[in-house]
This record gives C-alpha cells, structure tokens and sequence, in this order.
C-alpha cells in the first residue's frame, strides 16, 4: 500500500510517501510544497492545489493520512491553515482516495511510544524505522513521513478490529 503523508499549511505543506507492505516501510518521496510570504493567500492556495494534484498524479497513494488541525490561540491563522488544508485535500478527495487524520500525540504515541516526545525523537524513530542515513529535512517533510507511518501501522490495527467486529458479529 502506498500512503502519502500531509503536514498541512500555506507557507510550507509537507508530503511524504511510503510504501507499506507486510509490516515494512520503504520510504519514496519526501519534500515540501512552499510558497511565498509576499503572496496573496488565493494564489497560495492554487500552487497548494496545483501541485498537490501533481503529486498524486505522480506518486499514486492509496490511502492519505494528514494532521488534524488544533488552533488555541490565534484564530485568523487558523482559518488560513484550515483553508489550505481543504485546498490540500481537494485533489484527494476528487479521486476518492480514503483520507486519515492523525493528532499530534496519535503521531507521537505511533511512532515513539509517548504522546508527549520530543520532534527531535521523532524524527529519529522515523529515520531508524525507514533505515535512512539521516533525519530527513526539512521539518515538515520529515512530520508528514511520521504521519503516513502512523497510518500504515494504524492499517494493521484496524485491520484486527474488523475481524473481531465481523466474528462477534457487528
């Protein structure tokens, strides 16, 4: 199965894509979608989209896994993430590819065991699982790389559970 990663935003989006198959992780792509400062927010939001739908033209996922948003302070940057991430996703949703969202700590807790880790730790485990040479860089690549690994270890998971709901007859 092949499942791209999203670290949403509109300065930087971060993809990753990683093939998982049989409880391994072979890493494919990693990188990020940046645009600039002086830009006007619309014409962000068409490069996001722009080049989002070439990388799923390219790359072929079946399954995306993306971070789910979480604002507590600042609302008016909120609302321009939330819009690049519905811009983000447009292009996955109009080909109908399931999508998967992942808190931080879900990602955390997935990938080092502890909600509460340090990003440094995390992309270190992400680097030891992916048997690379180096963490990958930058930030937000290396974030949406952790992200599609939650999700392929969540697949084994969910997986199980739905042979249990099928056998107790859910």
């Amino acid at each position: 199965m092949r499942i791209m990663g999203i670290d949403p935003g509109y300065g930087i989006v971060g993809y990753g894509f990683v093939e998982y198959s049989h409880g391994r992780f072979t890493p494919i792509k990693a990188g990020t979608i940046t645009t600039p400062s002086d830009m006007d927010l619309y014409k962000r939001l068409r490069v996001i989209y722009l080049d989002m739908q070439g990388l799923l033209e390219h790359y072929r996922p079946d399954e995306i896994a993306v971070e789910k948003l979480f604002f507590n302070t600042n609302i008016t940057t909120g609302i321009d993430v939330a819009q690049a991430r519905g811009v983000t996703l447009l292009p996955a949703v109009m080909q109908n590819l399931p999508i998967y969202e992942y808190t931080p700590l879900q990602v955390k807790s997935s990938i080092v065991g502890y909600g509460y880790a340090e990003k440094k730790q995390v992309q270190e485990m992400v680097k030891s699982m992916l048997h690379l040479s180096a963490v990958i860089k930058p930030d937000d690549a290396a974030d949406a790389v952790a992200i599609a690994i939650t999700h392929g270890l969540s697949v084994n998971t969910r997986k199980v559970m739905e042979k249990y709901d099928s056998a107790a007859g859910k």
